[in-house]
């Protein structure tokens, strides 16, 4: 069974940084592609991030340039480490994959991370 674990979500100013976590188990965590997804109240679930076996990496245009996602493959793990927060960041985080390697139809997500950045 594939679990997957956030962390590092929390209030921070507009400027200011968090790094989200992601711990991955049940699947062979090299081989898949990962992602991370935002939700804001009202908002649909929206692409943040995602990042391949390879490591090649692509991002939303609203986070392009303050946003890094990476991966630990030893440790099961992507992080997405977040810089110059603003408030319209504020959303539940979720990591995602999809159980078919090399795939990027996400249909398996954690249970989210809350961000709140204040102005």
């Amino acid at each position: 069974q594939v679990q997957l674990v956030e962390s590092g979500g929390g209030l921070v100013q507009a400027g200011g940084s968090l790094r989200l976590t992601c711990t991955a188990s049940g699947i062979i965590f090299s081989s898949h592609v990962m992602a991370w997804y935002r939700q804001a109240p009202g908002k649909q679930r929206e692409l943040v991030a995602t990042i391949t076996s390879g490591r090649n990496t692509n991002y939303a245009d609203s986070v392009r340039g303050r946003f890094t996602i990476s991966r630990d493959n030893a440790k099961n793990t992507v992080y997405l480490q977040m810089n110059s927060l603003k408030p319209e960041d504020t959303a539940v985080y979720y990591c995602g994959t999809d159980p078919r390697v090399g795939r990027s139809t996400f249909s398996i997500w954690g249970q989210g991370t809350q961000v709140t950045v204040s102005s």
